[in-house]
């Protein structure tokens, strides 16, 4: 029991941690950094402290072909999506840009579909279409969000779907740690290229090079290294409904700190987005998980 408590902390601080991800942006961006700094110095720091942690439990280094796969899902999956995510806060508010990524569960059952690896039941295919009339709630510029923010969050989701779906290949037979240190490394070497190309950035005040510390270590580390280790006690499942904590607590922390507002229709928009990834999650459980239920109940 208390092994699955903690599972349920555990997850729940992950989620909160992804959540502030926005915030420390937004914090990092009104300091004078931009995007390729911004990621260089999150992916480079994360990637030296999971370094340490790899080393300090005696992992296993992937190597050949697994760690060139690993490589390339940092240097150009991680890469492309980081881009397109953070150029999309400086368009959109932190709370609407994470709504919108999070239609990214129900665009890879519709991937899955399209490729014939997947066949939709009743219950996934009403989790899609909750997903896309919550997107069509969600797209309302308002004031502080630009039609080019909204399309850059919209294309942050499509293409962190592709990027779950790659991973999955590569990812597993890696190990989580290992995983979770070699692609931040290698995003963190493709921005850092990009950030020479361009000139570094870095931020002007102490509080941006806080807000880089804090994107870093919670928003990267430990929103990391607790995900994984809540995934191993209290499953997937459950693991899946506990992350939508993510753009709820985005949207709540960019109200407290940013003084972001979503109207009405985004909020019942983002709300049914949620909805659809309870639906997907429990979908799953009935589909893959028919042992797991039980246990995780």
């Amino acid at each position: 029991m208390q092994t699955r408590t903690a599972g349920f902390l555990l997850v729940a601080l992950s989620g909160a941690s992804f959540g502030a991800l926005g915030l420390f942006a937004r914090l990092a961006y009104a300091a004078g950094t931009d995007m390729p700094t911004l990621l260089f110095l999150r992916f480079s720091l994360a990637g030296l402290v999971l370094t340490g942690v790899m080393v300090a439990k005696g992992g296993t280094w992937p190597r050949g072909r697994l760690l060139g796969g690993l490589v390339l899902l940092g240097a150009v999956g991680y890469f492309t999506e980081g881009s397109v995510y953070f150029i999309a806060l400086q368009h959109a508010s932190a709370g609407l840009v994470a709504l919108l990524l999070y239609l990214f569960p129900a665009l890879v059952a519709v991937i899955q579909v399209a490729l014939g690896r997947e066949h939709l039941s009743r219950p996934r295919w009403l989790a899609v279409g909750l997903a896309l009339c919550g997107t069509a709630l969600t797209v309302d510029p308002g004031p502080d969000a630009k039609p080019l923010g909204i399309a850059l969050g919209v294309l942050s989701a499509v293409i962190y779907a592709i990027y779950v779906l790659s991973s999955a290949r590569v990812a597993g037979p890696a190990g989580p740690l290992a995983a979770s240190t070699v692609v931040p490394l290698s995003a963190g070497a493709a921005f850092g290229a990009l950030m020479l190309v361009k000139g570094p950035s870095f931020p002007q005040t102490p509080g941006g090079w806080g807000a880089v510390v804090g994107l870093a270590l919670l928003s990267t580390v430990v929103a990391m290294l607790t995900f994984f280790a809540g995934l191993k006690r209290i499953g997937p499942v459950n693991t899946s409904l506990l992350s939508t904590l993510e753009p709820v607590m985005a949207v709540v922390l960019g109200a407290i700190f940013l003084g972001e507002r979503l109207s009405l229709r985004q909020g019942l928009g983002g709300l049914l987005i949620l909805v659809a990834v309870v639906v997907l999650a429990r979908s799953d459980s009935s589909r893959l998980e028919p042992g797991s239920r039980a246990a995780g109940a």
